[in-house]
């Protein structure tokens, strides 16, 4: 009975090496992507995340990366397994929003990992899968980016690739996805850009099958299996824990896209479990602000982290005490196999997700808003398509004040250096700078948003996709709201257009784009109108 103690803490010494050796193989496949990337978008942007997944497809670490991809991550590589069958040499791709995608421009290569026999090929029993999803900044669709504002349909967002072989049994299928990427109403603009973003994450995936079998060679199949199982298991009790201390009942809130299309959900909490239900939300959104359960997932499982005091990595331990129930909507549409009939979906994984994050906090209570948008800017012609999401103002809480010009919650990319920038576009950028005064005040003021300006020099299509430009981000506990987003183009000649949240035009040379972000909500009642 004495050396229970010991045993005890000397498995939760050993638990903890294992996170960090198996977050170490999602950190060092996100380098080799970085790396062997060409893109900007995922060179320099980093839009993209690598993760661990179980043999059953469950979600067991991610590296620093990207929160809206990695819980969604889980429910995409289970779907496709499914309906593909994957072994040794195999590796799938899938864009596809029906088989736990979660936009078109985010291209999933998922990878099984077999232990390695005596002579160093895979074989043995499966371990899990490794899988890398990336952000394709073109990859098609009616206007340059592959965002196209007033998308009706998926058909309209780019090329649809459904769970296929990209590598079948050690052979590439390059001509294959060429094929693929170049047919179709919509093509592709940067087909070759595109199949060398493919080939990174196929490497950034060979990394981690290597990886993953080197430390089963060393400790053993059984023990790396159990520690995966550990850290779900280990993951699960902090949640109940952390629910427990919020005690039993209902937790609801509603929020509105700048539409109008509510967001509604409510935590029926018993003893730190329960049921998580967004019935009451929109129907299917007729643009393209339709999310999928794979995106939901994402909200929820990083909401969930948020309510955890100690370092954990995302995983799907921390989704095993409560229930989704996510009625068919613009959270859950239908997608039927031709793209022409399913709906649009682009601005739901960047836009949708946040402002759903939005509505998770305010249920929890845990902070004020913050931006709640990525304020994507798209522009393009036929020759190229450049996208970038613009960082803004964190929501305080009941001790901080909100960080200004950060990117917040679903998104964790960098911003495009402007000697980059420059380099590879016809665009200058003329000024980017803090939005002073834009974070709602209070005992904790919200951070400020940022002004960005660009000054275009070729012909282009220009395209925004962007929420709280109608509803003020929220304040908390007596705190003001952050201040409203706008931007607008103005041309050559010194005309001004506003443009709405969700809107595109064409843009000559001369003509600048001025952005301004939201700010962050702040928290408290403050007397004097100060910022915390």
């Amino acid at each position: 009975m004495s050396d229970r103690p010991d045993r005890a803490r000397a498995e939760a010494v050993e638990l903890e090496l294992f996170v960090h050796r198996f977050s170490a193989i999602a950190w060092q496949m996100g380098e080799a992507l970085r790396r062997t990337a060409l893109s900007v978008n995922v060179k320099e942007r980093l839009d993209f995340s690598c993760a661990l997944l179980d043999p059953e497809g469950e979600l067991v670490v991610n590296a620093p990366h990207i929160p809206v991809h990695l819980g969604a991550l889980g429910l995409c590589v289970r779907t496709v397994k499914d309906v593909l069958p994957l072994g040794p040499g195999d590796v799938a791709v899938t864009n596809h929003p029906g088989f736990g995608g979660s936009h078109l421009p985010d291209i999933t290569v998922i990878s099984p990992v077999f232990s390695s026999d005596s002579a160093g090929e895979s074989g043995g029993p499966l371990l899990g899968y490794v899988a890398s999803r990336a952000h394709h900044a073109e990859i098609g669709g009616s206007r340059p980016g592959s965002m196209p504002p007033e998308a009706r349909s998926l058909m309209e967002e780019g090329i649809v690739l459904e769970p296929q072989y990209l590598i079948r049994e050690g052979e590439p299928l390059w001509s294959e996805i060429r094929r693929r990427l170049t047919a179709g109403p919509f093509p592709s603009r940067a087909v070759e850009e595109n199949l060398a973003d493919l080939a990174a994450a196929i490497a950034a995936n060979r990394r981690g099958i290597v990886a993953l079998q080197a430390l089963a060679e060393q400790h053993g199949e059984t023990t790396v299996l159990y520690y995966m199982d550990s850290l779900k298991a280990q993951s699960e009790a902090r949640v109940r824990e952390a629910l427990r201390s919020l005690g039993d009942g209902r937790f609801q809130a509603t929020e509105f896209l700048d539409d109008g299309s509510a967001l509604v959900v409510s935590l029926d909490l018993s003893d730190g479990q329960g049921l998580l239900d967004f019935s009451g939300s929109a129907p299917v959104h007729p643009g393209n602000l339709n999310a999928t359960p794979a995106v939901v997932r994402s909200a929820v499982l990083y909401a969930f982290r948020l309510l955890l005091d100690r370092p954990l990595p995302l995983n799907e331990g921390l989704l095993r005490t409560v229930s989704l129930k996510i009625p068919e909507g613009i959270l859950n549409p239908p997608f039927p196999l031709d793209p022409r009939e399913a709906p649009a979906v682009v601005g739901g994984n960047v836009e949708t997700s946040q402002r759903l994050v939005d509505t998770l906090l305010k249920a929890l209570g845990l902070a004020a808003c913050s931006q709640g948008t990525m304020n994507n800017v798209l522009f393009g012609n036929q020759d190229f398509g450049y996208y970038e999401t613009v960082c803004g103002g964190c929501g305080a809480g009941p001790n901080f004040d909100g960080e200004s010009a950060v990117h917040s919650h679903m998104t964790n990319t960098a911003i495009t250096d402007p000697e980059v920038l420059e380099h590879r576009y016809p665009v200058r950028l003329e000024e980017f700078a803090l939005r002073r005064g834009s974070g709602g005040a209070g005992r904790h003021g919200g951070g400020d948003g940022v002004i960005r300006r660009f000054l275009f020099q070729q012909a282009m299509s220009l395209s925004i996709l962007s929420q709280h430009r109608v509803e003020a981000p929220y304040g908390a506990a007596g705190g003001k709201e952050g201040a409203l987003g706008r931007q607008a183009v103005v041309r050559a000649g010194g005309e001004v257009v506003e443009l709405s949240g969700i809107d595109g035009l064409e843009v000559e040379p001369g003509d600048r784009l001025v952005l301004e972000t939201p700010g962050g909500g702040g928290w408290g009642s403050d007397e004097s109108g100060e910022h915390g």
